[in-house]
Parts: structure tokens; C-alpha cells; sequence
């Protein structure tokens, strides 16, 4: 399939050519993708899909255009071609569009070290099967679990292969496994959920089905008659499972799409201090059997690891070529592309600097206030930082847990937020975004 892909991104380079492009780069994925899902220790859902997605980008003088398809006849392409040809010469002009110099492409890159595709063979239905049942059975098992939603397991495999008509040309492939379950407790109104759900690049690496629709159990039960919490101002700290929302605030502020336009919160604070002093944010594209792992970007420059934040003081944006033309940079190798769009800047594997406290240990500091562990709805302005989002966990008292608590809203402004910062030493090292239990100081909660 590799092959097919590479043959069929030089027919659409060579379809562009023909119809009169000055330039192009082509995009062709396929993928296969299984899973499974039970219901009361019976299979409930059973779904395989497959096929091969094929996009085509042409540029003439300062214009572009776009097309995708999934259709690889070679008739199709010469069409794709044509109409994309037709589509650019009406587009406006755009100065910062541009294929990559061929001195900034990728020449040679190491997917062996990077381990992005599970060797291992596709698992059988029947084996995934198993998978979700054990997982439904273990959350069952939990004294005080009412009933299982949901639970399943999944698997996919998907290659790249990316094409420009400047000479650049390679392509990887990714696999992802999911096993999941979501355990109900009480009954009517009184009904309280969680979920636990994992999921790895190999295999052999996630945890045991059992173990991951225990976990869903044990978190059910212990939301067991939640109510609101008090309102007033109160330190927030948000749980791992959730704390990499906030740094995913920080990466979408410092885009280059939102800078370029200038509705970013962060737009003059390049060079300043956004984090606590000692907080760093490192990019690192190359950390083995990682989902955003990868060798090079949408636009074929390779990749690099880098500080996005260093000790405290904001150090870079996010760029694609295209932004950074218009900022006056270097493109970041932080492209992002689908087959049907042009290249946007996007941001891989991130890790905050860890803490050198517990998360129990951040509850004790805290006294009273929220332990948020899952977060519903947004309001997040992007000019100004303004937050606001739906929340629900557990209200500590004299530094214990002492109640489940929901429907209520947290609320304040993401600059003083991420300024505030308090790391736990919990992230864990199989998540791109690799970020600790996070402790906020000062977040208004509206409850009762």
C-alpha cells in the first residue's frame, strides 16, 4: 500500500503539471479501522471501515486552491487536476503561499527509532470483543455500579504519504489501539457517570481490559451522590486528566493563525513571562510510540524538538510556512494538513515541567477548594483569555476530599491562570500532551 500511495501522489504532481500548475503538493491516506462495542455481555456494535483519501494542492503565481477525493482512477486525477487548476487562477492573491525551498525539506529521517506503527498483525474482531467484555465485566464487579453504558475496544491503521513538486517525498504509518468503558451509579436523577479509556500506539503496551473498566467503576461510584459546591473564589485543582486543556489554551493562543489575525490574548507576549519562573514547555516530535509523534510536516521540513516556553518566558508561536512569511520568521515545521485544506499551523507532543509534589500532596496545600476531574462546555474568549467552562469532581475541606460535586462553572482569566500554575509530578509519559495535575490558585466557582 505504501507504493500505491507514493505512485498515486506522483500521478496528481504529474496531473497538476500537465494541466498547468506551477506548483503543487499531493496528499494520499488510506486507512483500515475496527471496533467493537458490548452491552449487557453481548455485542452491541461491530463496524470495520477502510478505504484511500487522496488531496491535491496547485499553486499558480500567489494563488491556490485545493481539491480532495476518494476516487484514484486515473481518470479522477487528471480531473482533481484540472478543476484545481481552474479553482486557483479565480482565488486571491495571497504573497505568503508558497511551497518549502528545496534546501528546508526533509532529505532523510529514522521511523525505526520513532516505532509509530505496531508491527504486530490486526487483531481478530473476536479478540477485541473479549477486550470490551472484560472491561464491562470488571466495572459490573464494582459494588455500587448500577449499570455499564458503554464499553469497547478499537483498532486502526493509517499511512501517509506526502508529495510536492519540488522534490520532496516520503511518507509513515500509525496504528492506535482503545480499549474504554463507561460505568453509570444510582438510578433516575440520582445518576452520576465517569468513564476510563486508554490508548496506545502498540498493543502490548495498553493496560489490562480489567483494569481499565475497574478504574470506570471506582470513578462512578465515587461521584455517588454529587451535589454543587459552594460559590465564591476558591483555589482550582485540575485533575491530569483534564489539566492539558489548559496548556491546550496556551498552544491556541500562540498559533499562528491567531497571531497572523491578531485575536490571540497572546499576541504582544512573546519574549514574556506566561508561566511560573522554572515552567517549561517543550515540543518534542520524536518520543517513540507517540500519537503525534512524526519525521516531517505537512509541507515536508523536518521536524524538531523545541522550547515553546522557556523558564517561564514565552519563546516561540507556532508557525507554518505560510504564517511565518507573514510574521517574517521560519516556519516552526509545525504544518498540519488534511486532504481537502492547505497547510495550518498545529502543535505536536508537548510536556510541561513537572512538580515536585504529589497531586495528594497538592490537595493537602490547597485546604479548601475544587478538584476538578472532568470539564464540560467552553467559553473561552480569544482576544482576551476570559474563562469559562462547566465543571465537576470532588470539594476539598482541610486538605481531604470530602464530596462528589457538579453542575457548577469555574471561571477567570487564562493569563493569571497559567501564571498561577502549581505542577503536580503525575503526567503521564504515554500522553502527547504530557501535562501534571495543576493547581490554580484564585477561580471563581459558581454553584450554589
Amino acid at each position: 500500500m505504501a507504493e500505491n500511495l507514493q505512485k498515486l501522489t506522483g500521478a496528481l504532481l504529474e496531473a497538476a503539471r500537465t494541466a498547468g500548475a506551477d506548483g503543487a503538493d499531493a496528499l494520499a491516506v488510506s486507512g483500515r479501522a475496527l471496533s467493537i462495542e458490548v452491552l449487557n455481555g453481548a455485542l452491541e456494535h461491530a463496524e470495520r471501515s477502510e478505504g484511500v483519501d487522496i488531496g491535491l494542492r496547485v499553486l499558480i503565481g500567489p494563488r491556490q486552491a485545493c481539491v480532495a477525493a476518494s476516487d484514484t482512477k486515473p481518470e479522477t486525477l487528471v480531473e482533481m487536476a484540472e478543476r484545481a487548476v481552474a479553482m486557483a487562477r479565480e482565488a486571491p492573491e495571497d504573497d505568503s503561499i508558497g511551497l518549502a525551498e528545496p534546501g528546508q525539506l526533509a532529505r532523510e529521517w529514522d521511523l525505526a527509532a520513532l516505532e509509530l506503527a505496531d508491527p504486530a498483525d490486526e487483531p481478530d474482531p473476536t479478540a477485541l470483543e473479549r477486550a470490551a467484555l472484560e472491561a464491562e465485566s470488571a466495572a459490573l464487579a464494582v459494588s455500587g455500579v448500577s449499570q455499564v453504558q458503554a464499553s469497547g475496544a478499537s483498532y486502526s491503521r493509517r499511512k501517509i504519504h506526502l508529495a510536492t513538486s519540488n522534490g520532496f517525498s516520503g511518507g509513515y504509518a500509525r496504528t492506535d489501539n482503545t480499549v474504554y468503558s463507561v460505568a453509570i451509579t444510582g438510578e433516575g436523577l440520582s445518576m452520576e457517570r465517569d468513564h476510563a479509556a486508554e490508548s496506545r500506539s502498540f498493543r502490548a503496551d495498553l493496560p489490562p481490559a480489567a483494569e481499565i473498566g475497574r478504574l470506570a467503576g471506582e470513578r462512578a461510584v465515587a461521584r455517588k451522590g454529587a451535589a454543587r459546591p459552594p460559590t465564591g473564589a476558591w483555589p482550582v485543582l485540575f485533575d491530569e486528566r483534564v489539566s492539558a486543556s489548559l496548556i491546550g489554551h496556551l498552544l491556541a493562543a500562540i498559533n499562528g493563525t491567531a497571531i497572523v489575525r491578531g485575536s490571540s490574548w497572546l499576541r504582544d507576549a512573546l519574549g514574556e513571562q506566561v508561566l511560573p519562573t522554572g515552567l517549561s514547555l517543550i515540543e518534542d516530535p520524536f518520543r517513540p510510540r507517540i500519537s503525534a509523534s512524526r519525521p516531517f510536516d505537512g509541507e515536508g521540513l523536518p521536524t524538531r524538538r523545541r522550547e515553546i516556553v522557556k523558564d517561564g518566558i514565552l519563546a516561540g508561536w507556532t508557525l507554518d510556512l505560510a504564517t511565518a512569511r507573514r510574521l517574517g520568521m521560519e516556519s516552526t515545521a509545525n504544518a498540519s494538513r488534511g486532504t481537502a485544506a492547505p497547510p495550518s499551523p498545529a502543535a505536536g507532543n508537548v510536556a510541561l515541567t513537572q512538580g515536585g509534589q504529589s497531586r495528594d500532596a497538592l490537595i493537602r496545600d490547597m485546604g479548601t477548594g475544587l478538584l476538578v476531574t472532568s470539564l464540560m462546555g467552553a467559553s473561552i474568549n480569544p482576544t482576551t483569555g476570559d474563562y469559562s467552562r462547566g465543571a465537576a469532581g470532588f470539594w476539598v475541606e482541610n486538605g481531604e476530599i470530602a464530596r462528589p460535586v457538579n453542575e457548577c462553572t469555574i471561571a477567570g482569566n487564562l493569563r493569571d491562570m497559567l501564571l498561577s500554575l502549581r505542577p503536580a509530578n503525575d503526567a503521564r509519559a504515554h500522553r502527547s500532551r504530557m501535562v501534571p495535575s495543576l493547581l490554580v490558585e484564585g477561580l471563581t466557582i459558581a454553584g450554589e
